[in-house]
């Protein structure tokens, strides 16, 4: 018997340089048939806190991008990068706003998602978890303990060359989740889109007991909720995709 159930299409804006996030939103989505994600690139290379290095970040390609995904009938659009994490919520929450008003698409970004999943699960304490120097790393803890998280628990690798992220060793990451889960946080973050870490957070969860959650996976759990979708049906990768 045929299955005529349609498939639902979620749409990623991508930074050029990354390859974390396309591979490992393919596996988080490989039992599910019925879900499918698509990709539209925008030049990233250099995390940094310069004008040149923020003004990758401007809204005009990012919407030409959108509206590129939007021809494909995606359900949500999500820029899968976390830039808006140094450069502020208000940035992402236009640049969502501006997406959907272009496309009339519902979107997100994946700093919107961290913080939505914060705010569902009555979250606080993060763990903060990246690749960044450290003025990019103190930017972003300024910008979330303004929104009422504590992030003062962090660990950074220093590194601003983007496309470096994706081959820091998965020992060292898991190493920087033990550390700030000894601060005794409510979760830990691993906010880089091009960190591999998602394949990390169960086991993690399981020895540390509190959340992990992943950049790539946090984006896609969003995506998902954008697009009605049960993210409780992505099993295996720990508790981002549980129930509300």
């Amino acid at each position: 018997m045929v299955n005529t159930q349609p498939t639902v299409r979620l749409g990623m804006l991508t930074p050029s340089s990354n390859s974390v996030l396309e591979p490992v939103t393919a596996r988080l989505l490989a039992n599910q048939p019925r879900i499918s994600a698509h990709f539209a690139r925008l030049r990233v290379t250099q995390i940094g806190l310069s004008t040149a290095a923020l003004d990758q970040f401007d809204q005009a390609p990012m919407l030409d991008a959108a509206a590129l995904l939007a021809d494909a009938r995606v359900a949500a659009i999500v820029w899968n990068g976390t830039a808006g994490a140094w450069l502020g919520f208000a940035n992402d929450t236009a640049l969502s706003a501006a997406i959907t008003q272009r496309t009339g698409v519902p979107a997100s970004t994946s700093t919107l998602a961290f913080r939505d999943l914060f705010r569902r699960r009555r979250i606080r304490r993060v763990g903060l978890v990246t690749p960044y120097t450290g003025d990019v790393q103190a930017r972003i803890q300024a910008n979330w303990q303004a929104d009422g998280l504590d992030c003062s628990a962090e660990r950074h690798l220093g590194l601003s060359e983007n496309f470096s992220f994706a081959e820091a060793d998965e020992a060292e990451i898991a190493g920087m989740v033990r550390a700030v889960a000894a601060a005794g946080v409510e979760a830990a973050a691993i906010v880089c889109t091009n960190l591999p870490g998602a394949a990390l957070a169960p086991a993690l969860e399981a020895e540390l007991g509190i959340p992990v959650y992943d950049s790539v996976a946090v984006s896609l759990w969003k995506a998902m909720d954008l697009a009605g979708l049960d993210t409780a049906a992505i099993t295996g990768w720990g508790s981002v995709f549980a129930g509300a």
